[in-house]
């Protein structure tokens, strides 16, 4: 076997194609864009570059056939963030069922990132954002997975520990069917809060870039920033995070909660945008985009997808969960009945105040991906994420 750094057009095909070849015979798994995934390894595209570095290796067989391939990174605003040593990443993990070739996979990972003074590293997580390509899939193998979210073999969990990577974090994906009831707890919640005026629910009734950038902003960076290893947003990220949405954004699927007029909860979900690019076979070039466009008209995609949920300190136990929950439901079950699904992004199990209201909404666990450490240092204890107050 050898291994190689993808640097031409060629390692670089052959980088998209492995998973093509992998899973060829697998119905569930849906393949990611090219576009997106080359989006992660272009300094011109991907901003963490600007304090970070990445690197990108295929393996080869006897025969010339790629067998393996794995990313390896280190960002600097994160590798001391909330960490006892300094810890890189490696991602994107693609491999046969064979524990030679994953195993030389992560061993030419680690040399890379001690060569930059990581002391341990996460995987398989994303040079970039959270909410994108983060975890192994350990549980939900039955499910399509969700727009830039990780799907892989069973067989991939067994390569990780038998090297030595153990679990820092779970991450749990809720869902349930939209039509279903919701707790009586949430009912209770949404009486209490309607009790104070000063407090209504609603959901946008036009796309205005920068009000809802603006509006994420303030609720995310109060509600989340500085939790853990959560940075804040700056105007320029909120704005572009609205830009990438927007495309696909649903104003149905939009809600606020006011305090006086002020935003105080968010409630943010689109069409889970996955349903429509099964269709589109990894290219979103022109003739993928006429394909999207013509799904998107059709309304194939038939669940719905939360991807950001926060409630601003000062507010907490006043029932706006509840209010703004039931406000959603009553729209969603009787006048806007265009989704049968619902699935949240993911919440780590170190959140359970998260977890809390996500089993108030009478949801599941239908997929469980892991995040998993490996520390340089074997004679190192080991600490899982510390759990979130």
């Amino acid at each position: 076997m050898t291994i190689k750094e993808v640097t031409s057009k060629t390692d670089i095909r052959e980088f998209l194609l492995l998973p093509v070849r992998l899973y060829a015979e697998n119905p569930k798994w849906i393949r990611p864009l090219n576009q997106d995934l080359e989006k992660v390894f272009d300094p011109k595209l991907n901003k963490t570059f600007r304090h970070g570095e990445c690197i990108r290796w295929i393996v080869r067989n006897a025969n010339h056939e790629t067998v393996g391939r794995v990313a390896a990174f280190v960002n600097q605003k994160t590798v001391n963030k909330g960490n006892d040593q300094p810890t890189g990443g490696i991602g994107f993990f693609e491999c046969v069922n064979d524990q030679e070739v994953a195993f030389l996979l992560f061993d030419q990972s680690k040399a890379w990132l001690e060569e930059r003074g990581m002391e341990a590293m996460d995987g398989p997580v994303n040079f970039g954002p959270r909410d994108r390509w983060w975890g192994l899939l350990i549980e939900g193998f039955d499910r399509e997975p969700n727009y830039q979210c990780n799907y892989n073999f069973p067989y991939y969990k067994d390569l990780f520990e038998a090297y030595g990577f153990q679990v820092y974090f779970y991450q749990l994906t809720f869902g349930r069917k939209v039509m279903g009831p919701l707790t009586d707890r949430l009912a209770e919640k949404a009486e209490l809060v309607a009790k104070d005026p000063n407090y209504s629910f609603r959901h946008v009734d036009k796309i205005d870039v920068k009000k809802l950038a603006s509006d994420i902003r303030y609720i995310y960076n109060k509600a989340w920033a500085k939790r853990g290893e959560t940075p804040e947003l700056n105007e320029s990220q909120s704005i572009q995070l609205v830009k990438q949405m927007k495309p696909v954004m649903d104003k149905k699927l939009l809600w606020f909660g006011y305090y006086k007029d002020e935003p105080v909860i968010f409630f943010l979900s689109l069409p889970e945008v996955n349903q429509i690019f099964k269709h589109v076979n990894g290219n979103f070039n022109w003739f993928g985009k006429l394909k999207f466009v013509w799904h998107q008209w059709r309304g194939t995609a038939r669940k719905a997808f939360g991807v950001l949920f926060g409630i601003i300190p000062e507010h907490h136990g006043k029932g706006l969960d509840g209010g703004i929950i039931m406000a959603m439901r009553k729209l969603m079950q009787e006048e806007y009945l265009r989704y049968d699904d619902y699935e949240m992004n993911w919440i780590g199990d170190f959140n359970p105040k998260m977890i809390r209201i996500a089993e108030q909404i009478n949801t599941e666990v239908v997929k469980r991906h892991a995040t998993y450490r490996y520390l340089f240092d074997r004679s190192k204890p080991f600490k899982r994420y510390p759990i979130l107050n």
